[in-house]
């Protein structure tokens, strides 16, 4: 019986999976590589692109925490499938779009798909699977990965052979977003049914706030958001501006570019899976703090190499450094917490986490204006890697 029962959650963990690659693949190929010439065609003012650029990051600060409360609340299913209902519709609002600013609204609303499925879904894995969330929900990870690499490739070469028909590219967007909300069906069909009775609104409102307060001051949860933070900041930066410095400096073609650049990307879903299952087995504490130290020393290094292999290695060891941190931090944050505060701690963990990736580019943008120099750049995000593994190392 429990090897029926066992299998039947793997069957479902599996379809999550599967979800995760069409819903992310889905919302990526939405933005790259179409997004700015999309917006270029529209005539959008250059001061303005930036918040096209940021238009569906904005819910990943606004809703993850909401989402995840209302899926402690009412289950995770109606929340996942709430998630899906936007998927499915967002990319074809895309076809009635004739101004910039009713791209802004279309951006803003799709951003809301992403933000309330990934940390709804890392709750109901970590709740599945409470001996094996770090491994879990690397896998995952790794599957919402690998849509999210192939979309521009794929949403590249329709824009090829369509010669930027961009209706046809928001038709696929579409389509893989439909996948997703007719897989997500299939997932919630072998789920348990939610048994709580619904509590009045005044009820859930202070169930909501007192689940708010209490995660908020869990300093385990917020030092542990702090160093994933940490990661992202460092992760958004170095996507864009890893790019320049092998560009500028070390003068690469954009092949032996594209190579440097994928191999921390390609690196990141192959090394979680296996991460997370290390992280379950020793502990949470010291993967986090060895994958600090990996991915925050080799990012100092930089500056004073312009070799192509050395730096293919500094990237993929980046990319091993930043998956060993990222498979044991979500695994990490729902064991500070309550089961019934699960959807709130991995909402706030996908809050704070959006807001490090937000600022990355930003502040680093600021420091290489300020400096001129990528030396000052990566030594920045080395030495905010480093700080972060500090208080997390030396907290209890």
């Amino acid at each position: 019986m429990s090897s029926i029962f066992r299998d039947v959650e793997i069957r479902a963990f599996l379809i999550l999976c599967l979800v995760g690659v069409f819903a992310i693949l889905s919302s990526t190929m939405s933005k790259n590589p179409v997004l700015k010439p999309f917006a270029d065609s529209l005539r959008t003012p250059e001061h303005l692109l930036g918040f096209i650029a940021a238009a569906s990051t904005a819910p990943g600060i606004l809703i993850s925490l909401p989402a995840g409360a209302l899926s402690d609340i009412f289950g995770r299913k109606k929340v996942l499938l709430a998630s899906s209902i936007v998927f499915a519709s967002a990319p074809f609002l895309y076809f009635f779009i004739t101004a910039w600013w009713q791209l802004i609204l279309v951006r803003f609303y799709h951003g809301f798909a992403t933000a309330i499925f990934v940390p709804v879904a890392n709750a109901s894995i970590a709740q599945q699977f409470p001996t094996k969330r770090a491994e879990r929900i690397s896998v995952f990870s790794s599957a919402t990965t690998v849509g999210r690499i192939a979309a521009p490739f794929l949403g590249g070469y329709i824009l090829f052979v369509t010669n930027y028909g961009y209706h046809t590219l928001y038709l696929a967007v579409g389509t893989a977003g439909i996948t997703t909300f007719v897989t997500t069906l299939l997932f919630l069909h072998g789920q348990k049914p939610y048994s709580k009775k619904p509590k009045p609104a005044d009820e859930t409102l202070t169930s909501v706030l007192g689940g708010w307060r209490k995660v908020a001051k869990n300093s385990g949860v917020a030092i542990t958001s702090m160093v994933e933070a940490s990661q992202y900041y460092a992760f958004g930066a170095v996507e864009f501006f890893l790019a320049g410095y092998l560009k500028e400096i070390a003068e690469l073609d954009p092949f032996l570019i594209g190579i440097v650049i994928g191999g921390q990307l390609a690196i990141i879903p192959l090394a979680k899976p296996f991460m997370g299952r290390l992280s379950d087995r020793i502990g949470r504490k010291l993967p986090i703090v060895l994958g600090s130290i990996i991915s925050g020393v080799p990012l100092a290094a930089i500056p004073f190499t312009t070799q192509f292999p050395v730096l293919l290695l500094i990237s993929i060891t980046y990319g091993i450094g930043f998956s060993l941190v990222t498979s044991s931090t979500p695994a990490l944050v729902s064991e500070l917490v309550e089961k019934e505060h699960l959807g709130i701690a991995m909402g706030f963990l996908s809050t704070i986490m959006d807001v490090g990736q937000t600022l990355g580019p930003i502040i680093t943008g600021f420091i290489l204006a300020a400096t001129l120099t990528y030396f000052t750049v990566f030594t920045s995000l080395t030495i905010i890697l480093l700080i972060s593994c500090l208080i997390f190392a030396v907290s209890r």
